[in-house]
């Protein structure tokens, strides 16, 4: 089975908002074993929906369509699915208890212009979105094929991909088993491990698929494995995961985790270790990565963001002798950082990063890029002085991941004796 995204609205085409909806539908109709060959964006005019609507169903099976369904006169998608499908309007009335409710819910009065969200395509299957007033409709078409038509704002999108969509895709289409496994490798560029697991990739079997993800300072291998019999699919990924090991074991830091701030979360629950954090160039990303996930206060402390060197002094316990005689990107200087924050917030580890994240900034010594970062743990405290080029955001990004690496191997390294 195919789909096809189409995503709508100006507001996306220009950049004026980044288009989540298109990722998050992606990724959850490939875990669903729906192919995707296809993601549009367009903007909020008829004849465009009507062009690309026509095109995605010569295509593909299912067209996923998100936006254009308020009560504005932009919002067009709704009474140009009317025409599309030769239809005509009429007032749903679970749509429109769905409407009453929220209304009421929030103590607002029912207007005429948002009772008009109520009335849907007499063809169309309303899908009841919970989460707003916005219809989400269904459209089977003649030839067995089927359009969704949901709204746009993400999280009832996301809520109705997850909850109903999916689920009646699944019922409606035959889809295969889809298997995906993620193996996090550190230390080593793209290019470099392609070499070096050359041969073991060509003896992949044929229902395994692996792509390289290059992210900053690391690379997500993952291996997708699709097909009708799901135990011989998880065997065969099994083997392959295993028989990567000899090869290219040295550099794998993680399996079965997005990203290294998963793999950090993780490691620190496995052990029942807290963390504590002591930013300067990297501006709090470190913490930031980490409490965006559920479940961080279950291992992490806090941070400071120490930004300039009276915060060093004050917050973290760094030598007003030590900024002066190295400087504040140095390695005693981020030593003192990483054991000030551990011994201040009672943690079991703390990780300190400090450096020239630029444009400016750098020096002959201590060119943009340069980043120390450090750790500290009861038993020892460890510098490392690293560089990253001289674009900020990879510099931070790549500080970050790097910090995240060497604690997990620190982690371990102490728990696994």
């Amino acid at each position: 089975m195919k789909a096809t995204i189409l995503n709508i609205g100006d507001e996306l085409l220009i950049g004026q908002v980044v288009n989540t909806n298109a990722a998050f539908m992606a990724k959850e109709l490939t875990k669903a074993g729906i192919d995707v060959c296809g993601t549009f964006v367009i903007g909020d005019r008829a004849e465009d929906i009507e062009s690309y609507l026509r095109h995605c169903l010569s295509v593909s099976d299912a067209v996923l369509i998100t936006g254009g369904l308020g009560p504005t006169k932009d919002d067009i998608t709704k009474t140009t699915l009317c025409r599309f499908f030769g239809s005509e309007l009429y007032e749903n009335q679970e749509a429109l208890a769905n409407i009453q409710r929220i209304f009421s819910a929030r103590g607002y009065e029912l207007t005429p212009i948002n009772r008009q969200q109520s009335w849907v395509p007499r063809c169309c299957t309303l899908v009841n979105n919970i989460l707003g007033t916005a219809p989400c409709m269904w459209f089977d078409t003649e030839d067995g094929k089927v359009v969704v038509s949901l709204p746009g704002v993400p999280f009832e999108a996301e809520n109705l991909m997850t909850t109903e969509i999916v689920t009646r895709l699944q019922q409606h289409f035959q889809t295969d088993f889809i298997i995906n496994k993620n193996i996090l490798v550190q230390g080593i560029g793209e290019s470099f491990l392609s070499d070096m697991i050359e041969q073991w990739e060509l003896s992949l079997p044929k229902t395994i698929r692996l792509a390289y993800l290059p992210q900053a300072g690391m690379v997500k291998l993952r291996l997708t494995a699709r097909g009708n019999d799901r135990a011989m699919l998880v065997q065969q990924v099994d083997d392959a995961v295993e028989s990567l090991y000899p090869i290219a074991g040295r550099y794998i830091v993680g399996e079965d985790l997005e990203s290294l701030a998963e793999l950090v979360a993780h490691t620190m629950k496995k052990y029942g270790k807290t963390l504590a954090s002591a930013e300067s160039c990297t501006g709090g990303s470190v913490a930031q990565r980490l409490t965006a996930m559920a479940g961080a206060s279950e291992y992490f402390k806090g941070g400071v963001v120490s930004y300039c060197n009276e915060v060093k002094e004050c917050a973290l316990g760094v030598n007003h002798s030590t900024l002066e005689l190295h400087t504040a990107v140095s390695e005693n200087t981020v030593r003192e950082m990483a054991e000030g924050v551990r011994l201040r917030l009672n943690a079991d580890y703390a990780v300190a990063t400090t450096g020239v994240a630029g444009p400016g900034g750098g020096t002959a010594d201590t060119p943009v890029g340069t980043v120390w970062i450090g750790l500290a743990s009861k038993e020892k405290v460890i510098a490392k002085r690293l560089n990253f080029g001289d674009r900020r955001a990879q510099v931070i990004d790549r500080a970050v991941n790097a910090v995240y690496s060497e604690l997990v191997k620190l982690v371990r390294e102490e728990n696994e004796k």
